[in-house]
């Protein structure tokens, strides 16, 4: 597939082979150094088979439910007791602390509120000649590919997830008449089992996972880098069923990577951040980039305790001390979400607090809509996303006009952050909620990223970073951006494109609904509203119109795909089109022209109507994917 691609061209390339496995929860153990500009740690996959090619289980999944229920109740209050590492001397020498005994993955989880070839590191690697063939005809090895560039890949291996204290309910039904391939069946079964637990035991579901990416190897697997892509496979698998279903990879990011930007604050101070890159994180951790590759995650960041760890994840971290001048922080994500989405900070940010406790905000009646017929019950019925703790099933989820919120900034800002950004907080998602309903997530932070960041904001699961420039614009700027990038979790996170050349779905949906929210959070009159959209709508069209004539045409389809838009190869494998066309980074034309569609809409039908319509897309759509049609 990779032969086929001219990585030189505009269009970025989407390996990972998504239609043979998929993966379902990515386990991270990462340090930052910032004296030598890298992260560097360990990554365990928990991956499934892809649809097509899954196979019954000899054991049959009934049978192993029932021992894995019982499994996990002895359990899941336990400490896992672990094995001694076994680690070569290939690997990053960072696992010795990896295995450590892991009774912390529920306590956590209780929160409530490229280029690089690895030919010189690693012996007996097999060359692309001999492994190629990602489709699998004839008779060789399956290989499982991922996106991955400007990484230097020092180790992969299977996880024996088998030799966990616990599993032995698991051995016990088992004929080991062919020791190797039935110990090879019941690790990939307890993958599987892992991976299918029911959305209420999440919490248990987040400490296995902790527990089993702790779990020894039980041999190394050959792998290739190449300028895209990270092939893996096991000598004599020769079906994506067959090939382990947990693998741990060590890895080193390199200064130069694409992913992740090293720079210094407004204050001087270092930092690090991914800043929303053309090839997405695929230069941070080895992964599966199509968006149809929704998984979850949990990561644990070690730093000097001068720095805080800000990441995509439904706690609030609070950071541990490991040792002198070293703090561990802890996120985790239970919503199954596209692997370009996980985002992460680390700086010598400050929060910025309330000097005294604000006032709850009540959703403003005046501009709310009517609440939908039947709202409780039909909620119920209509989340046909793949189970996660979804809350929009939550009756407390549901009535919750403002989630929690903080505001991280240097030193040097923290002022204008309180006089300006802190207290429109809460009147943005006030405004949101009295218009879409239920916040898709649980919790926000919003960070002022340094003076480099290229954008004035960007919103991904749990944090939007802004820039500081939004800051001396009054509270007209400041307000607007974050509309915007509030806006994103409904369109563009809990509602994300199937094929991300239609990025107008997220980009033209966040531009209508900002004037939407930024005008119910001022609770300007019915007049002082369309004035200021008359405003808007003029000053874009003048914008679009200058763009349209001053930019490539094939650049302003909405759908440069055409007929073809969400298609994916037989392996999975696609290619965003333009993705890596360095004059798309300056265009609006995809934000304007959406916003432009959507306004048309509603105007034809009736804003109060429209908004509606609106309601209900996003209660049906919510947790999906989806194209234009």
């Amino acid at each position: 597939m990779e032969a086929q691609l001219d990585p030189m061209k505009d269009d970025l390339p989407l390996m990972a082979n998504t239609s043979s496995m998929l993966v379902k929860h990515y386990v991270l153990d990462l340090d930052v150094d910032f004296k030598s500009k890298v992260i560097e740690g360990v990554i365990v996959l928990f991956l499934e088979t892809g649809s097509q090619y899954r196979k019954t289980s000899s054991t049959g999944k009934e049978g192993c439910q029932s021992q894995f229920d019982e499994t996990c109740k002895m359990r899941v209050s336990e400490p896992c007791h672990l094995p001694a590492a076994n680690v070569s001397a290939g690997s990053s020498g960072k696992e010795d602390k990896d295995f450590a005994a892991c009774g912390k993955g529920d306590e956590d989880a209780s929160d409530k509120s490229g280029n690089h070839s690895n030919k010189e590191q690693a012996s007996g690697i097999s060359s692309s000649k001999d492994c190629c063939d990602i489709e699998n005809h004839g008779n060789k090895d399956f290989l499982l590919v991922l996106d991955c560039c400007d990484l230097a890949v020092l180790k992969v291996e299977e996880v024996d997830v088998a030799a966990m204290s616990g599993i032995e309910k698991f051995t016990r039904f088992a004929k080991l008449t062919d020791v190797s391939k039935e110990l090879e069946n019941l690790r990939n079964q307890i993958v599987h089992e892992l991976v299918t637990l029911p959305a209420d035991r999440w919490k248990e579901q987040l400490s296995y996972f902790s527990c089993y990416s702790q779990a020894p190897g039980c041999g190394e697997l050959l792998f290739t880098t190449r300028t895209w892509s990270l092939e893996i496979r096991k000598p004599g698998i020769q079906t994506p069923a067959d090939f382990p279903h947990a693998i741990r990879i060590w890895y080193k990011t390199k200064p130069e990577g694409r992913s992740i930007t090293w720079a210094t604050d407004q204050g001087g101070r270092p930092c690090v951040y991914t800043m929303g890159s053309p090839i997405n994180n695929r230069a941070l951790f080895p992964c599966q980039e199509p968006p149809v590759a929704l998984s979850t995650w949990q990561a644990s960041v070690r730093t000097a305790a001068d720095f805080v760890v800000l990441m995509s994840g439904e706690n609030s971290a609070e950071p541990v001390q490991l040792q002198e001048g070293i703090l561990s922080w802890y996120y985790y994500v239970t919503m199954p979400m596209p692997a370009s989405t996980f985002t992460i900070a680390v700086g010598c940010w400050q929060e910025v607090k309330q000097q005294c406790i604000p006032a709850p905000v009540q959703a403003n009646t005046e501009f709310s809509l009517p609440p939908l017929q039947g709202d409780f019950r039909w909620h119920e019925e209509i989340c046909v996303h793949m189970e996660y703790p979804c809350r929009f099933q939550n009756p407390a989820a549901r009535l919750q006009v403002v989630i929690p919120y903080r505001v991280f900034a240097p030193s040097c800002l923290m002022e204008q952050c309180k006089e300006c950004l802190l207290q429109l907080i809460p009147q943005c998602l006030s405004a949101a909620y009295t218009t879409l309903g239920t916040h898709p997530f649980s919790r926000l932070d919003v960070l002022i990223v340094p003076s480099n960041f290229s954008s004035l904001g960007m919103a991904s699961p749990h944090i939007i970073f802004l820039s500081q420039s939004v800051l001396p614009g009054g509270t007209h700027l400041c307000g607007t951006r974050l509309c915007h990038e509030i806006a994103h979790a409904w369109f563009g996170l809990a509602i994300g494109a199937r094929d991300w050349t239609e990025e107008w779905i997220s980009e033209g949906f966040a531009t209508f609904l900002e004037d939407i929210f930024w005008a119910r959070a001022q609770q300007l009159s019915h007049d002082e509203v369309k004035g200021q959209q008359e405003l808007k709508a003029l000053l874009r069209w003048q914008r679009l119109r200058d763009e349209v004539q001053n930019s490539e045409e094939e650049l302003q389809v909405l759908r440069p795909k055409k007929e073809s838009t969400g298609e994916l190869s037989e392996s999975g494998a696609c290619v965003v089109k333009h993705g890596l066309k360095a004059e798309k980074s300056f265009m609006q034309v995809h934000y304007l022209k959406g916003y432009f569609l959507l306004r048309y809409l509603a105007r034809t039908v009736g804003e109060d109507s429209y908004l509606v319509c609106l309601r209900k897309f996003v209660h049906k759509f919510h947790g999906q994917l989806v194209l234009s049609q």
